[in-house]
């Protein structure tokens, strides 16, 4: 079929099973050609192929709302909703977005990119719909993985205890990004091989009754025999006792198994949950084999084989070189454990996980426990480091706030894709932790220029007693710069000049220093002197060397990968306005007031004026006349 010419899922109620296999076919070879050439979240894709389909066969969408848990998953979607055409565009600067998109078409119903919204979404357009006196279904898509998160457990709660009629999807692989742990996760092993509980029930209900004379005093404990049942048949029975009417297991890449169970759902009352068992990467062996999370999202890679297109650089990732200098920490330093919601691979633990296998916990999609959890740790002396993505660590805001740095306790944080991560786009950009995590008393953040500075804030942070301590690194490799043998300390709160000046001075740190030491070379040409101060601690700042600075009376700007409001320039304004240089001219350069779409880091440094030409223009601005005369 073509896909191309596809404008909306119409088309797939007058087609047979055949048709849809077939479909299925094309689906998957459209996906894995086009994401070798831009990348993308491919092996959760091509594991919800045929649900997918069936989905939007059996609904009327976007009359009935289908809502996608954290959103990995909505290619296929976005296919059968007229978006195949963009594909070459994929995640790329201005075009198609990795995840639902409103802007992009009326199907997508709801925005993610984080896991474990879509039950509380859910329940909300249910109330809206009753409100309203409307008749549609509401139908989230939440993974296994995704359901481990609290937020989920606290949506099933409140939907079983309402009887909303809401019919959530459980898409089982078996795995979020890397293979699933937790209690949860053994009750949805045990249920996948159960049988099939509901239409057992039935069936016994159907024979009791058919019994007669003896059967009516059977009848009357029908009830009772089917309770009996569940928990005969499914260990744990966790759904039903939730207040759902359980369907399941369900073969999610059989279209007769899938359309009898949807048609099963639309007739019963209060919420239903089926139980869908898929492949994660089916139809492409590199994907079906993945056993740790590889091909969960990929760049380019090779049809072929799999192998994956990367750029030729020795230098360490970000994430390794961090992980690495942890791991080796450990060795000598018994106190240190590492905690990971959900990401070993992305944070690149798997070596610590098999050195230290009794100091390694992955706590599953659950942020706000992992934060906890560490406080927890550092109240009983262990050094716990927490791994965790930027973006991630919003969700565990209350937790770092309350539990970690209101108790002062030594957890030591490492913020990972710190910072503009492109092509994943607007929920994933690293750019609010400095804003949420500066003005949280007994706090440090900082962050390195180089993966050798950074090796040494490792060091640093495990050897830190007095409370907690952030490291911000960004996404993707370092600059290969020579490695010291020895690690030390750096004191906290203490800042470096990278580049002497008389005419003005830049302060900034991490991903932002090679700019403003660009522009500042390029100045010097035009007899302009600018100093360039590696501020690499965003909280305490170097107020020793804020003085000598403020104390000679040249602009000042700021440079910071991250949002401006509350961010490290506003730190620089606070310190001018609370010791008196009125005077002083400061001005600021970073991410503006807005959420940052997909695209390559490049693009969108040129699009919000982070550049080393913007920060020339900017430093010419604000010098005095007579040194722009000159």
């Amino acid at each position: 079929m073509d896909l191309l010419s596809i404008k909306d899922p119409s088309f797939l109620k007058k087609m047979n099973n055949q048709q849809l296999e077939e479909l299925s076919g094309d689906i998957r070879k459209f996906l894995i050609e086009k994401l070798s050439k831009t990348g993308g979240h491919i092996g959760p894709n091509l594991g919800v192929v045929e649900l997918t389909i069936a989905l939007h066969k059996a609904f009327d969408s976007p009359q009935d709302k289908i809502i996608w848990d954290v959103g990995h998953q909505s290619y296929v979607h976005k296919i059968l909703t007229g978006r195949a055409n963009q594909f070459d565009t994929l995640r790329q600067y201005k075009g198609l977005c990795g995840f639902p998109k409103m802007s992009e078409s009326e199907h997508d119903v709801w925005e993610t990119g984080h896991s474990s919204t879509s039950l509380s979404a859910a329940m909300g357009m249910a109330i809206a719909r009753d409100v309203k006196g409307e008749s549609s279904y509401v139908i989230p898509v939440i993974g296994d993985g995704a359901l481990t998160g609290g937020m989920a457990l606290e949506a099933l709660n409140h939907i079983g205890d309402s009887q909303k009629n809401i019919t959530v999807i459980l898409n089982d692989n078996e795995m979020s990004i890397a293979p699933n742990v937790g209690a949860l996760h053994n009750v949805l092993g045990k249920l996948r091989t159960a049988g099939k509980y509901k239409w057992a029930k039935d069936e016994l209900e159907y024979l009791l009754k058919k019994i007669p004379a003896v059967g009516g005093k059977l009848a009357a404990t029908a009830e009772r025999v089917k309770d009996s049942l569940k928990y005969l048949l499914v260990s744990g029975v966790f759904f039903e006792e939730m207040g759902f009417t359980y369907l399941g297991p369900i073969d999610g890449h059989n279209f007769d198994d899938l359309f009898e169970n949807f048609q099963y759902a639309k007739k019963t009352e209060g919420p239903v949950l089926l139980h869908v068992i898929t492949k994660k990467g089916k139809g492409y062996s590199p994907a079906e084999d993945d056993k740790i999370g590889t091909w969960h999202g990929t760049g380019p890679y090779k049809i072929e084989t799999g192998d994956l297109i990367k750029s030729v650089n020795k230098a360490p990732s970000w994430s390794s070189l961090v992980s690495e200098t942890v791991r080796y920490l450990a060795r000598t330093d018994k106190r240190i454990v590492a905690i990971t919601p959900a990401m070993p691979v992305g944070s690149k633990l798997e070596n610590f996980a098999k050195e230290f296998p009794e100091r390694m916990f992955d706590v599953g999609i659950a942020e706000q426990h992992a934060a906890t959890m560490a406080a927890g740790l550092a109240t009983q002396g262990m050094k716990p480091f927490l791994a965790i993505y930027s973006t991630f660590l919003q969700r565990a805001y209350d937790q770092v706030l309350h539990d970690i740095c209101r108790q002062n306790l030594n957890v030591f944080i490492g913020v990972d894709r710190a910072g503009l991560v492109g092509a994943d786009g607007e929920t994933h950009q690293g750019v609010f932790d400095i804003a949420f995590l500066r003005h949280l008393p007994n706090m440090v953040v900082m962050m390195p220029k180089d993966e050798n500075e950074g090796q040494h804030m490792v060091y640093t942070a495990v050897q830190y007693d007095k409370g907690p301590i952030a490291l911000r690194f960004p996404r993707g490799d370092g600059y290969g710069v020579p490695m010291d043998g020895t690690l030390t300390e750096i004191p906290i709160g203490s800042w470096e000049i990278l580049r002497k000046g008389t005419d003005a001075c830049i302060l900034t740190f991490g991903t932002t220093i090679p700019m403003a030491l660009e522009a500042a070379n390029s100045l010097e040409k035009q007899g302009i002197s600018v100093q360039v101060v590696n501020a690499r601690f965003i909280k305490p700042l170097d107020e020793s060397m804020l003085h000598d600075i403020f104390a000679t009376g040249v602009p000042i700007l700021t440079i910071e990968e991250a949002v401006l409001k509350g961010g490290f320039g506003s730190g620089i304004l606070e310190f001018a306005h609370e010791h008196g240089y009125h005077n002083a001219t400061i001005e600021r350069i970073g991410v503006p007031d807005q959420f940052i779409e997909h695209g390559s880091v490049k693009e969108i440094y040129a699009e919000i004026g982070m550049t080393s030409e913007a920060i020339k223009a900017k430093l010419t601005k604000i010098l005095p006349e007579q040194k722009k005369r000159a």
